[in-house]
């Protein structure tokens, strides 16, 4: 390992980075030190701006994976070199803003049949019970149920933050079914080797194959049930702050944004058509006051 690469890993743990985050980080900076031959502090802001266009123009990078080379570089020549000028030249690109796909309640049951067996079944029912993460799901262990308390304890999820989520009563019944069925020791969901959780990879593969069996033409993952946990809830009636909570998000814009995929919310919606062309009602002309007077008697004027 060069003296760089081992000053570049020491100051990401330094500012206690997860290791999937230090992983990403040291690679986007090999990467761009492999595409000129030359090592990384020996690049200035021309190189900068060539690497960035080459991502986009030639190796078609997502928006996503473009800003992880961004922030990595960006902490690079920031943090490691000191040399804040040329984090200047390190623009982040725009994300166009997408909005999440949700499945209705129908289609979480359908879902859920595409899974009939264990723990396959019980991983994406806890997914959608919990509005869990795959890399969250996967690394629960058994000790993070407090069948007590009704709360699932979730470690160090996204920004190394613990948070705890409600526990389904049903999902608990189902968990402890599958205990005694499988009696994991450390791991819930663990792998076929001794030591390990399920992977992530395995899982999202096993996925994958599900929904294609379902014949769903929209774009579905194990993340999509988070989406319609979050989507449901607030058609239930929970508030934002409490939802931001439960999904463990750092920024309210970030949950707010299930406002506009809940259909519940958009139905109750005034639409100004309706309102143009709804018939007016038909007007009624008032009796004149003489048309209510009881007719005069015989005899009487």
């Amino acid at each position: 390992m060069t003296p760089l690469r081992q000053r570049l890993l020491e100051d990401l743990q330094r500012r206690n980075y997860s290791p999937k985050t230090i992983s990403c980080y040291v690679a986007h900076v090999a990467q761009f030190a492999r595409h000129f031959g030359r090592s990384p502090d020996q690049l200035g802001a021309d190189d900068i701006r060539a690497w960035q266009l080459h991502l986009l123009q030639v190796k078609h990078a997502s928006w996503s994976a473009y800003n992880q080379s961004v922030c990595a570089l960006r902490f690079f020549y920031g943090i490691c070199l000191q040399q804040p000028e040329l984090v200047t030249a390190l623009p982040y690109g725009k994300r166009p803003k997408t909005l999440p796909t949700v499945l209705s309640r129908d289609e979480v049951l359908q879902f859920f049949a595409a899974f009939p067996t264990d723990p396959d079944r019980l991983i994406v029912r806890t997914t959608y019970a919990c509005g869990l993460r795959i890399g969250e799901v996967v690394r629960l262990r058994v000790a993070d149920i407090d069948s007590r308390r009704g709360v699932l304890s979730v470690r160090q999820g996204k920004g190394r933050k613990d948070r705890q989520v409600p526990l389904s009563p049903q999902l608990l019944t189902e968990l402890r079914d599958y205990w005694r069925r499988y009696r994991p020791r450390d791991w819930l969901f663990p792998s076929s080797s001794p030591r390990g959780h399920c992977s992530i990879s395995a899982l999202g593969r096993r996925v994958t194959r599900a929904v294609r069996a379902l014949g769903w033409s929209k774009r579905v993952s194990l993340h999509t049930l988070r989406h319609s946990y979050a989507t449901h809830l607030l058609e239930a009636g929970v508030d934002v702050v409490t939802l931001q909570h439960l999904l463990g998000h750092n920024d309210l814009e970030t949950t707010a944004r299930y406002l506009h995929v809940s259909t519940l919310h958009l139905q109750r919606l005034p639409n100004p058509l309706d309102t143009l062309v709804a018939k007016p009602p038909v007007p009624t002309v008032p009796e004149p006051p003489w048309v209510a007077e009881p007719p005069a008697a015989e005899g009487q004027p």
